[in-house]
């Protein structure tokens, strides 16, 4: 099975613009992003895919491969869909690129269930990891899944689910945003328009899940910090000096 981790990246990202090129221990993150990506040794090809010359001159400098997309895309998901067939994978890996602290141990599993799928029941593989705190729970800016029984996703939403009908919290699993998409799935998924649930969640899985698409679900306790504000950047500069 050939593989493939592409790392969609965008400049003027809404509520932080310029992230990607922001300092972290001494590297910008997304060349931080791509290092790690290509250190777990899991991948046939690493790219950086992005509208942005500035991005692209600074992964070229630390040695990365990069693909120039169209400028506007309204995912991730759609900005790396048309370099599928060039990369010649059988599976895409979809890693944000303000993931700076993906690894090894938390993507493998990934790529191990749709290699233990022969008859192809997994179209998408994802991760989820507990929700902390209650506080977590009710932040819309966290992504909470429910499964099935076998982990396939059913619902994705900004909003606390599944609610406790007595308002205590019990638990719940929040959504990694990493995808793991078999390559003709991946070519179809971006092919298609946003639905209506996308649109209205700001959720592109829901695209996936309204369409019919299997996402299998995989539980991870590794430690992602996503770097959307300048908040998190600061807890990202720290957990790295802490490393």
């Amino acid at each position: 099975m050939k593989t493939a981790a592409f790392i969609p990246a965008r400049l003027e990202a809404g509520r932080f613009p310029r992230k990607l090129l922001q300092d972290l221990g001494g590297k910008p993150v997304i060349v931080r992003t791509y290092e790690n990506a290509v250190a777990t040794g899991l991948f046939d090809r690493v790219w950086v895919i992005t509208d942005s010359p500035e991005i692209a001159q600074v992964i070229k400098d630390a040695g990365g491969t990069v693909r120039l997309s169209r400028r506007f895309h309204p995912t991730g998901t759609d900005r790396i869909a048309p370099f599928a067939a060039e990369s010649g994978a059988d599976v895409i890996l979809n890693i944000q690129g303000d993931e700076p602290f993906v690894s090894r141990r938390a993507l493998a599993p990934l790529l191990e269930v749709l290699d233990r799928d022969p008859d192809g029941r997994i179209d998408i593989a994802s991760l989820m990891r507990p929700v902390r705190d209650e506080a977590e729970f009710k932040d819309p800016n966290l992504v909470k899944v429910v499964t099935d029984a076998d982990d396939f996703a059913l619902y994705f939403s900004r909003a606390p689910i599944p609610w406790p009908k007595d308002g205590i919290f019990r638990g719940a699993r929040a959504h990694i945003g990493v995808y793991a998409f078999r390559r003709p799935v991946l070519e179809r998924v971006a092919s298609l328009s946003p639905s209506p649930l996308e649109q209205i969640e700001g959720l592109e899985n829901l695209r996936f899940l309204q369409a019919g698409f299997r996402i299998k679900m995989v539980l991870t306790d590794e430690p992602f910090t996503g770097i959307d504000t300048p908040a998190d950047l600061e807890r990202a500069r720290k957990l790295w000096r802490d490393e």
